[in-house]
């Protein structure tokens, strides 16, 4: 039966059914846990930044922390370097995922390079770092494979690659990272658009490719991927971890800065790294301002531009040497996480050779009681937070099904928040809050503090998947006699499992990337992965740094392979033959 004829042959929709009261509330309790953290931690960061903290003596308000903050040596460099390096890499990663989208617009390119871009996807901002240490440091497998026969050094040479005071190393690892995640936004976004009907009908008119995709399909795409390139952009400028590890360190940015000074101990110091923290947040709110004003600048031009007619561009090199980028960064993150399986087996690795000339599993079966304890923080916090962000993501997709109020729906924006505050803006006040509710160094606290972040990424995986989803089905089973749960369990998981254990993984993957949140909510008490492998990647024992990077890789890796593997053994699992001969 096709579906107009089952839509036809089915009787009126049935009429609202109650929901339980759990699913009514499941939008406002996500809010809650969503507002009151990162409103009371704004709170925590501009009370402190004007002098207010009555803990340790500020009472009075006052602008001595500014002044603290601006006499403070290389307080323009750290701000110039989080603005060059922030800006630069956005803007650079923008024009090569668009230039390299528009190049292979009406192509194939295949599951290759799906299947490339997965494990640089999932491995944490951290450990890929870590890796492309590795490689650009002047010891580092690049200069080994160029000496000495093309280099002539036999030692490393003093050159700073890593660390150096332009942040150009922490502008190729952010660029690393976030062009893959900006590639897959955006052909995720090219999915809903008809774009291969749509380059047709510009060919018909005369229009190259190029031209064709940049004046049609590029403003319809762009409007859907808007929120993760403020997101890119909030990431870029406020990041700690890939700084501590890749930026330059005197100065640090101005984030690495006012961790400095949260951790300092001189509890005094609290003042300027607050006052700090909200400098940071307004250079992030400035940077999305000026951003959108050029779009609209960008906008109204490129109207007059499309108006002209003009059908042929000499585009077609840039966009080729885009595709030919986008490739070479993805290559670069393969061959980052390749060196920390190098480094974590290599029992002896001397300059310039290319290979280690020994490989040992000493170090591996040595480091197991160091290892155990913050894999299992690790897999447990990242389980705990993925699990209550899927629960909560789940709820108020339902809800929304279920006839929520528009105003609901559209509230939900408010999820994002967390994606666009610089997290050193509030997570200082949320350790706050969490010190008077008697929290803070908890497993709860860190979990509270990672759902934050998990739960924008768990809805961006399933909520389109989830709202596309053929709502006759639901109705059919409704008017059959089956409960809601029913439906729930038995219809929509089976048909959206897929999506569910991806969404999952997802939030696996950004459960253990986080830093910065594990350090303020587990008050130093609570060690993972990522924090032992940021504290390592400053010290000289490339081997054990190796391992934490790559457990920290393999572990969010793995849980995709599961979750693709899951749904691919279920769909060619035997069907049951109940009722044959």
């Amino acid at each position: 039966m096709s579906g107009t004829t089952l839509q036809r042959g089915l009787a009126p929709a049935p009429a609202p059914v109650a929901m339980p009261f759990w699913l009514r509330q499941a939008p406002r309790v996500t809010l809650a846990l969503f507002l009151a953290p990162v409103a009371a931690g704004l709170l925590g960061t501009v009370l402190p930044a004007f002098g207010y903290l009555p803990a340790i003596g500020g009472r009075a308000v006052t602008l001595a922390p500014w002044r603290i903050l601006f006499r403070q040596p290389g307080i323009g460099t750290a701000i110039g370097l989080s603005l060059a390096s922030g800006l630069g890499a956005t803007a650079l990663s923008v024009l090569l995922v668009f230039g390299c989208c528009a190049h292979w617009a009406g192509r194939q390119p295949g599951r290759i390079g799906r299947s490339v871009l997965a494990p640089v996807l999932a491995a944490p901002h951290a450990a890929l770092a870590i890796g492309l240490a590795f490689l650009l440091a002047p010891s580092g497998w690049i200069v080994r494979a160029l000496s000495p026969w093309l280099t002539g050094w036999r030692q490393p040479p003093d050159i700073a690659t890593v660390q150096d005071p332009y942040g150009l190393a922490l502008t190729a690892g952010l660029l690393v990272k976030e062009v893959p995640f900006l590639l897959l936004m955006t052909v995720s976004a090219l999915g809903q658009l008809p774009v291969a009907r749509t380059l047709e009908a510009a060919a018909a008119l005369g229009y190259d490719r190029a031209s064709a995709w940049v004046k049609l399909i590029l403003p319809q795409v762009y409007g859907q991927v808007r929120l993760p390139i403020y997101a890119v952009l909030a990431y870029a400028l406020s990041v700690v971890d890939m700084s501590l590890i890749l930026g330059p360190s005197n100065p640090p940015t101005l984030s690495v800065l006012a961790l400095q000074w949260f951790t300092a101990p001189d509890v005094r110091m609290y003042f300027p790294a607050a006052a700090a923290a909200l400098l940071q947040l307004a250079v992030v709110l400035g940077s999305i301002g000026v951003l959108r004003a050029l779009e609209l600048g960008i906008g109204r031009v490129g109207r007059c531009w499309i108006a002209a007619g003009r059908r042929r561009s000499r585009a077609a090199p840039v966009l080729r040497l885009a595709a030919v980028g986008v490739c070479g960064l993805t290559l670069l993150g393969v061959l980052s996480l390749v060196a920390l399986a190098l480094w974590s087996g290599a029992a002896g690795w001397r300059f310039p050779a290319l290979w280690p000339r020994h490989w040992s599993a000493a170090q591996w079966i040595r480091q197991i009681g160091t290892v155990a304890w913050p894999l299992g923080t690790t897999v447990g916090v990242a389980a705990a937070s993925s699990l209550a962000a899927l629960l909560l993501v789940l709820g108020c997709l339902e809800n929304e099904q279920h006839g929520a109020a528009v105003p609901a729906r559209r509230s939900l924006w408010l999820l994002y928040l967390p994606l666009l505050v610089p997290q050193i803006a509030f997570l200082f006040g949320m350790q706050v809050l969490l010190t008077v509710c008697r929290l803070d160094g908890t497993l709860i606290a860190v979990i509270w503090s990672h759902l934050l972040f998990v739960l924008p990424y768990v809805f961006l995986a399933l909520a389109d998947p989830w709202r596309s989803l053929d709502q006759r089905y639901a109705r059919t089973a409704l008017c059959l006699g089956a409960s809601p749960r029913r439906v729930f369990l038995r219809i929509k998981l089976p048909l959206l499992l897929r999506p569910v254990l991806v969404a999952a993984a997802v939030g696996l993957a950004v459960s253990i990337d986080q830093y910065l949140p594990t350090i303020f909510a587990g008050a130093g008490r609570v060690v993972t992965l990522t924090t032992e492998a940021v504290t390592l990647a400053s010290g000289g024992d490339r081997r054990m740094t190796g391992i934490f990077g790559l457990l920290q890789a393999v572990i969010p890796l793995g849980a995709y392979c599961i979750a693709i593997g899951a749904t691919a053994a279920r769909r060619f699992a035997p069907q049951p033959t109940e009722g044959r001969s």
